[in-house]
Protein backbone atom coordinates (compact mmCIF):
# COMPACT_ATOMS: atom_id res chain seq x y z
CA UNK A 1 0.00 0.00 0.00
CA UNK A 2 0.97 3.65 0.50
CA UNK A 3 -0.44 5.32 -2.53
CA UNK A 4 -3.71 5.39 -0.92
CA UNK A 5 -4.56 6.95 2.38
CA UNK A 6 -8.32 5.99 3.80
CA UNK A 7 -9.84 7.68 6.51
CA UNK A 8 -13.41 6.07 7.89
CA UNK A 9 -16.06 8.39 8.47
CA UNK A 10 -17.76 8.80 11.81
CA UNK A 11 -20.53 6.68 10.79
CA UNK A 12 -19.67 3.03 9.86
CA UNK A 13 -19.36 2.30 6.28
CA UNK A 14 -18.21 5.73 4.61
CA UNK A 15 -14.48 6.59 3.74
CA UNK A 16 -12.85 9.39 2.83
CA UNK A 17 -9.91 8.47 0.05
CA UNK A 18 -6.62 10.17 -0.70
CA UNK A 19 -4.89 9.33 -3.42
CA UNK A 20 -0.70 10.25 -3.96
CA UNK A 21 -0.04 12.97 -6.30
CA UNK A 22 2.96 12.83 -7.83
CA UNK A 23 3.49 16.18 -9.37
CA UNK A 24 6.31 18.85 -10.80
CA UNK A 25 6.46 21.98 -12.85
CA UNK A 26 4.96 20.22 -15.54
CA UNK A 27 1.68 18.52 -14.15
CA UNK A 28 0.67 15.66 -12.17
CA UNK A 29 0.51 11.99 -12.05
CA UNK A 30 -1.74 10.12 -9.83
CA UNK A 31 -4.15 6.26 -9.41
CA UNK A 32 -7.60 7.36 -9.12
CA UNK A 33 -8.13 3.47 -8.35
CA UNK A 34 -6.05 0.74 -7.74
CA UNK A 35 -7.85 -2.61 -6.45
CA UNK A 36 -5.16 -4.35 -4.76
CA UNK A 37 -4.26 -1.07 -2.70
CA UNK A 38 -8.22 -0.97 -1.74
CA UNK A 39 -8.43 -4.55 -0.49
CA UNK A 40 -5.19 -3.59 1.30
CA UNK A 41 -6.77 -0.86 3.05
CA UNK A 42 -9.69 -3.62 3.76
CA UNK A 43 -12.24 -2.39 1.09
CA UNK A 44 -13.22 -5.41 -0.95
CA UNK A 45 -15.93 -4.49 -2.90
CA UNK A 46 -16.36 -4.87 -7.02
CA UNK A 47 -17.21 -2.23 -9.92
CA UNK A 48 -19.58 -2.73 -12.05
CA UNK A 49 -19.81 0.32 -14.16
CA UNK A 50 -18.55 4.12 -14.53
CA UNK A 51 -20.71 7.09 -14.56
CA UNK A 52 -19.80 10.77 -15.22
CA UNK A 53 -22.23 14.11 -14.95
CA UNK A 54 -21.73 17.74 -15.14
CA UNK A 55 -23.74 20.04 -13.10
CA UNK A 56 -23.65 24.08 -12.91
CA UNK A 57 -23.49 26.14 -9.69
CA UNK A 58 -26.46 25.57 -7.51
CA UNK A 59 -27.70 22.05 -8.39
CA UNK A 60 -28.50 19.86 -5.62
CA UNK A 61 -28.99 16.24 -6.94
CA UNK A 62 -30.57 14.11 -4.17
CA UNK A 63 -31.07 12.63 -1.83
CA UNK A 64 -31.00 9.16 -3.82
CA UNK A 65 -31.03 5.72 -2.62
CA UNK A 66 -31.72 2.55 -4.35
CA UNK A 67 -34.99 0.29 -2.89
CA UNK A 68 -33.78 -3.94 -3.77
CA UNK A 69 -30.45 -3.44 -5.63
CA UNK A 70 -28.76 -1.29 -3.37
CA UNK A 71 -25.07 0.55 -4.92
CA UNK A 72 -21.88 0.92 -3.32
CA UNK A 73 -20.45 4.25 -4.59
CA UNK A 74 -17.14 5.56 -4.76
CA UNK A 75 -17.25 9.09 -6.27
CA UNK A 76 -14.97 11.87 -6.79
CA UNK A 77 -15.02 15.97 -8.72
CA UNK A 78 -13.12 16.30 -11.82
CA UNK A 79 -13.93 19.69 -12.29
CA UNK A 80 -15.01 21.90 -9.87
CA UNK A 81 -16.53 21.68 -6.23
CA UNK A 82 -19.02 19.62 -4.50
CA UNK A 83 -20.23 19.24 -0.64
CA UNK A 84 -21.02 15.31 -0.84
CA UNK A 85 -23.43 13.98 1.68
CA UNK A 86 -24.42 10.18 2.72
CA UNK A 87 -27.39 9.39 5.19
CA UNK A 88 -27.53 5.97 7.08
CA UNK A 89 -30.61 4.25 6.11
CA UNK A 90 -29.23 0.73 7.19
CA UNK A 91 -32.18 -0.81 9.37
CA UNK A 92 -30.66 -1.28 13.25
CA UNK A 93 -27.51 1.10 12.21
CA UNK A 94 -27.04 2.94 15.61
CA UNK A 95 -26.33 5.73 12.99
CA UNK A 96 -29.68 5.72 11.57
CA UNK A 97 -30.78 8.92 10.19
CA UNK A 98 -27.27 10.25 10.68
CA UNK A 99 -25.66 12.38 8.10
CA UNK A 100 -21.92 12.94 7.45
CA UNK A 101 -20.63 15.51 4.11
CA UNK A 102 -17.06 15.99 2.70
CA UNK A 103 -16.42 18.81 0.21
CA UNK A 104 -14.98 16.95 -3.05
CA UNK A 105 -13.07 19.48 -5.34
CA UNK A 106 -10.44 18.59 -8.67
CA UNK A 107 -8.06 20.40 -6.42
CA UNK A 108 -7.99 18.34 -3.03
CA UNK A 109 -8.61 15.27 -5.40
CA UNK A 110 -10.81 13.34 -2.71
CA UNK A 111 -12.47 10.82 -3.36
CA UNK A 112 -15.93 9.34 -0.68
CA UNK A 113 -16.91 5.95 -0.67
CA UNK A 114 -20.57 5.62 0.52
CA UNK A 115 -21.03 1.79 1.32
CA UNK A 116 -24.74 0.33 0.12
CA UNK A 117 -27.82 0.86 2.15
CA UNK A 118 -26.99 5.48 2.18
CA UNK A 119 -28.80 7.63 0.29
CA UNK A 120 -26.42 10.13 -1.32
CA UNK A 121 -26.49 13.44 -2.82
CA UNK A 122 -24.33 16.75 -3.45
CA UNK A 123 -24.32 20.40 -4.05
CA UNK A 124 -22.22 22.02 -6.60
CA UNK A 125 -20.20 25.36 -4.72
CA UNK A 126 -18.61 26.33 -8.10
CA UNK A 127 -19.67 27.48 -11.23
CA UNK A 128 -19.73 23.98 -12.97
CA UNK A 129 -18.77 20.42 -11.74
CA UNK A 130 -17.89 16.99 -13.21
CA UNK A 131 -18.92 14.27 -11.36
CA UNK A 132 -17.35 11.00 -11.74
CA UNK A 133 -18.30 7.67 -9.65
CA UNK A 134 -17.74 3.92 -9.87
CA UNK A 135 -21.24 1.49 -8.50
CA UNK A 136 -21.16 -2.01 -7.47
CA UNK A 137 -24.44 -2.43 -9.14
CA UNK A 138 -25.96 -1.83 -12.59
CA UNK A 139 -28.98 0.67 -12.71
CA UNK A 140 -31.83 -1.27 -12.29
CA UNK A 141 -35.14 1.19 -13.97
CA UNK A 142 -37.67 1.53 -11.05
CA UNK A 143 -35.74 1.40 -8.54
CA UNK A 144 -34.75 4.47 -7.37
CA UNK A 145 -36.55 5.99 -4.19
CA UNK A 146 -35.33 8.80 -2.42
CA UNK A 147 -35.32 11.46 0.69
CA UNK A 148 -35.90 15.34 1.02
CA UNK A 149 -32.68 16.93 0.71
CA UNK A 150 -33.99 19.59 3.28
CA UNK A 151 -35.93 17.00 6.04
CA UNK A 152 -35.30 18.70 9.15
CA UNK A 153 -35.17 15.82 11.06
CA UNK A 154 -32.36 14.64 9.15
CA UNK A 155 -30.68 18.35 9.91
CA UNK A 156 -27.93 18.67 6.79
CA UNK A 157 -26.17 21.15 6.85
CA UNK A 158 -25.25 22.60 3.38
CA UNK A 159 -23.40 24.67 3.16
CA UNK A 160 -23.44 28.20 1.81
CA UNK A 161 -26.73 27.65 1.54
CA UNK A 162 -28.88 30.08 2.83
CA UNK A 163 -33.45 30.19 3.14
CA UNK A 164 -35.95 28.96 6.12
CA UNK A 165 -37.10 25.20 5.77
CA UNK A 166 -40.41 25.46 4.01
CA UNK A 167 -42.86 22.02 4.15
CA UNK A 168 -42.10 20.55 1.47
CA UNK A 169 -38.25 19.56 -0.46
CA UNK A 170 -39.04 22.75 -3.32
CA UNK A 171 -36.10 25.08 -3.91
CA UNK A 172 -38.19 28.22 -3.97
CA UNK A 173 -36.75 30.77 -1.80
CA UNK A 174 -33.58 29.21 -1.17
CA UNK A 175 -29.75 30.49 -2.71
CA UNK A 176 -26.17 29.85 -2.20
CA UNK A 177 -24.25 33.28 -0.35
CA UNK A 178 -23.56 34.78 -4.01
CA UNK A 179 -27.35 35.02 -4.55
CA UNK A 180 -27.07 31.46 -6.96
CA UNK A 181 -30.51 30.51 -6.71
CA UNK A 182 -30.90 26.16 -5.54
CA UNK A 183 -31.74 24.20 -8.62
CA UNK A 184 -33.23 21.07 -8.29
CA UNK A 185 -34.66 18.14 -10.36
CA UNK A 186 -38.88 17.91 -10.23
CA UNK A 187 -38.56 14.21 -9.18
CA UNK A 188 -36.31 15.31 -6.30
CA UNK A 189 -38.48 18.50 -5.32
CA UNK A 190 -41.04 15.37 -4.28
CA UNK A 191 -39.39 13.39 -1.94
CA UNK A 192 -40.56 13.47 1.60
CA UNK A 193 -38.73 13.44 5.11
CA UNK A 194 -37.18 9.96 6.49
CA UNK A 195 -40.64 9.47 8.88
CA UNK A 196 -42.73 9.77 5.94
CA UNK A 197 -40.57 7.53 3.73
CA UNK A 198 -39.80 4.77 6.10
CA UNK A 199 -42.78 3.78 8.60
CA UNK A 200 -41.01 1.27 10.80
Amino acid sequence: MGQIKVTQAPIEGLYVIEPTVHGDERGYFMETYNQRDMQEAGLDMVFVQDNQSMSTKGVLRGLHFQKQYPQGKLVRVIRGAVFDVAVDLRSGSATYGQWYGVELTEENKKQFYVSEGFAHGFLVLSDAAEFCYKVTDFYHPGDEGGLAWNDPEIGIAWPQLTGAYPGSASAEGYALADGTKLKLSEKDTKWLGLKDTFRF
